[in-house]
């Protein structure tokens, strides 16, 4: 046998060797490529936060635009300017001329198909100082009063897993579906 493929039974025998004792100290499931170990149900739920256009996925929770006023002052006007109008981040409300004016305005009224996608933005994103870090019921205050600077929910108003949902957006008709072939 040339030193060639001595080299290359060599090489492959010791990733077989090293394989087997790696398969050894996982816990693999069922049929799994015997990589890693199983993740702890708590940390699967932990990382869990998908928030779907039709509410699944909501934790428990509530906010009223009067509360997400004082949050939104104190967390997040540094960057998007009072009310909403922009700073050195985004301008979130204030869209007059909409999408389709001369300088269009891509705002969360004038833009956004799902009340619901602006909380799990706020949620997973926001602030940009500190990602993550709002409570559940922080999150539906400042979804609330988002939703009022932009003229879409009146200044009584409370959300939660339940209404949150019910929200109309005024774009929600304005995305093209791009799976022609499947249902939405």
């Amino acid at each position: 046998m040339s030193m060639h493929k001595s080299s290359f039974l060599l090489i492959g025998l010791s990733l077989l060797v090293i394989s087997q004792s790696l398969s050894a100290e996982c816990d693999p499931p069922g049929n799994s490529p015997l990589l890693g170990k199983v993740a702890p149900e708590k940390l699967i739920e932990a990382w869990d936060l998908s928030i779907f256009p039709d509410g699944t996925g909501l934790p428990p929770g509530k906010g009223n635009v009067v509360e997400g006023e004082k949050i939104y002052n104190a967390q997040c006007a540094v960057c998007h300017g009072p009310k909403g109008i922009g700073g050195s981040a985004e301008e979130l409300a204030g869209g007059e001329q909409g999408l389709t004016g001369e300088y269009p305005d891509k705002t969360i009224g004038t833009y956004w198909p799902y009340a619901t996608t602006l909380f799990d933005f706020i949620r997973r994103g926001m602030p940009l100082s500190a990602p993550g870090s709002l409570t559940d019921d922080q999150v539906y205050a400042v979804t609330a009063y988002l939703l009022h600077v932009n003229k879409i929910l009146p200044g009584d108003a409370e959300l939660s897993k339940e209404t949150l949902p019910e929200v109309e957006m005024p774009n929600r008709s304005g995305f093209v579906w791009i799976y022609p072939g499947l249902k939405k």
